[in-house]
C-alpha cells in the first residue's frame, strides 16, 4: 500500500472511531467501534489497489452515515416530539371546530 494510500486509510479509520464515540446510547456506540475496528482488521491485508479504492469508499459512504445520525440525539428527538405534538393539536383544533 503506497504511503498516501495508507495514511488516508488511517485518517478514514480515525475519523469513524471519533465520529461514532458520539453516539449517545451506550449500545450504538459500542457496536459502532467494535464494528469499524473489525471491518478494517479483517481488510488490513488486502494488496490489491484498486480494492483499496473500493474499501476506502465503502468507508467514506459509511462515515456519512455515521455523520448523518449523530443530529438525531435525544434532545433532538424530544424536539420533535414536541414539534409533532404541537402540529397534531394545531391540525385537531381545526378539524373539530
Amino acid at each position: 500500500m503506497a504511503a498516501s494510500s495508507r495514511a488516508q486509510v488511517l485518517d478514514l479509520y480515525r475519523a469513524m472511531l471519533r465520529e461514532s464515540k458520539h453516539f449517545s446510547a451506550y449500545n450504538y456506540r459500542t457496536y459502532a467501534v467494535r464494528r469499524i475496528r473489525d471491518a478494517f482488521r479483517e481488510n488490513k491485508n488486502v494488496k490489491d489497489p484498486v480494492e483499496i479504492q473500493a474499501l476506502v469508499n465503502k468507508a467514506k459512504r459509511d462515515l456519512g452515515i455515521i455523520r448523518r445520525q449523530l443530529p438525531v440525539t435525544p434532545l433532538e428527538s424530544a424536539r420533535i416530539i414536541c414539534l409533532f405534538i404541537a402540529l397534531w393539536k394545531h391540525l385537531k383544533s381545526r378539524l373539530f371546530l
